[in-house]
């Protein structure tokens, strides 16, 4: 596929005041001590505004960083009613939630919405499993094999009505075709679900699946499944070697290039000069509480940092290895590479994950980040991009302002939505019913 024929994406991933730790701190609007529906909805609006393909809510099931933040579905259903065209994105977890539940949430929301919604999958780690009764037993490959279980069982009863199954016939007083409505009978090592689901088949057919993760599982996972794949990239040579090794799997499941998109995050702290962003970098790195941040820090690796020189470089030969961990292992190898890789110190690293939890992160004018997303683009190394602000009230509006009016004078960005979900949007085609598939081959 050329570069011409290809069109970026792009995602607003919100996370409260911004994606650095420190983001509350900065001065600017009042903080509200409740949590405030308006402020996520002008957020939404002004991404909206710009034509970004979608809004994404990270979740967690855990209250280790003490979240302030809204349960999703709640959210993104609230935002469905002040917004049109832009999409509607959820972190689930497969690990502790039942497929039927999820498979109703989503339909739900696509039905609310219009054809705007999109699961973001993970299998969940151990964070938070004590608050549920699988606690962590789960072990990582386990999880994996869960989670493609879980798939099947969500997709299997959004198809579970075909699209005509309503007929609302008041004449002869027929509601439904029963012979339309079918139950899945899905029978696996994880779950048993009888069906069908208590909502019609979305909008959508299926709610766009997006899958999180880059472990070799995490890749496999994607290219069976996944249409769009969130990813987490240091540099344009490593996310190139990610998107060709992605890409190469989709060959196996019968599928191709055109049905997955690969989206690496990308933080930022911009500034009208290259000056305003260093000082605003440096700005939000006095206010992070480095003892905590250390600490935590020291717990993942098994090192104790505050025991070491700050401001020499760390040395990752007795950290604890990726393998030895129960989950993000991927996020995990990262942090050891970016350590090893720029010789950080204990204070750089303490400071580089405080903002953007390893994610590739920038710090410049808003014309060198629409450089910055043009090169990898057009490199292959992404299709699309999780837009990260440090900071939300100071970053976003000169993304949504500056960056975005670049790419598109640029030729790489919509100037208007292409249609009114968000498959179009995206570019990815409607699924067809694979239980009706099943019944005209038999």
């Amino acid at each position: 596929m050329s570069v011409n024929q290809r069109e970026l994406s792009l995602n607003a991933f919100y996370a409260g005041t911004g994606h650095h730790e420190a983001s509350w701190r900065v001065p600017g609007p009042p903080l509200d001590k409740k949590l405030n529906l308006q402020s996520v909805i002008d957020v939404a609006k002004l991404a909206e505004h710009a034509k970004l393909d979608a809004f994404f809510l990270a979740d967690t099931q855990g209250g280790g960083g003490r979240f302030k933040a809204f349960e999703p579905f709640t959210l993104l259903s609230a935002l469905a009613v002040h917004t049109k065209n832009i999409g509607l994105i959820a972190t689930v977890h497969t690990t502790y939630n039942e497929p039927f539940h999820v498979a109703r949430k989503f339909a739900s929301l696509d039905h609310i919405s219009k054809g705007r919604a999109g699961w973001n999958m993970v299998t969940g780690g151990v964070e938070g499993s004590e608050n549920f009764n699988r606690r962590n037993q789960t072990r990582f490959e386990e999880r994996y094999d869960i989670a493609e279980e879980f798939i099947e069982v969500v997709t299997s009863l959004w198809d579970s009505w075909e699209d005509d199954a309503i007929l609302d016939d008041r004449a002869n007083g027929h509601r439904f075709d029963e012979s339309k409505i079918h139950e899945i009978g899905y029978e696996g090592k994880t779950f048993k679900v009888k069906g069908p689901l208590t909502v019609s088949r979305p909008p959508q057919g299926h709610p766009v699946i997006i899958q999180s993760g880059s472990s070799d599982r995490g890749k496999d996972l994607a290219a069976n499944w996944g249409e769009v794949i969130f990813t987490a990239q240091l540099s344009l040579k490593h996310a190139q070697e990610f998107y060709k090794d992605v890409n190469s799997r989709l060959n196996r499941y019968g599928r191709n290039p055109d049905q997955l998109k690969i989206a690496p995050g990308v933080f930022f702290i911009l500034g009208e000069t290259h000056e305003q962003a260093l000082a605003n970098e440096a700005e939000l790195n006095s206010f992070v509480d480095f003892e905590n941040a250390a600490k935590r820090l020291s717990s993942r690796l098994d090192i104790d940092l505050l025991s070491l020189p700050l401001d020499e470089p760390l040395s990752i030969e007795n950290a604890t290895k990726a393998d030895n961990l129960n989950g993000a292992r991927s996020r995990h190898s990262l942090i050891l590479e970016l350590i090893e890789r720029e010789s950080l110190s204990p204070r750089q690293i303490v400071h580089r994950l405080a903002g953007g939890r390893g994610h590739y992160h920038f710090v410049g004018t808003p014309a060198a980040l629409a450089d910055h997303i043009e090169e990898w683009f057009v490199g292959e190394a992404a299709d699309a991009f999780n837009i990260m602000p440090s900071v939300y009230h100071r970053d976003f509006p000169l993304f949504i302002h500056k960056v975005v009016p670049e790419l598109q004078r640029r030729g790489l960005f919509r100037k208007e939505y292409k249609g009114t979900t968000l498959r179009e949007n995206l570019g990815l085609a409607r699924p067809g019913n694979s239980i009706k598939r099943k019944q005209a081959v038999a």
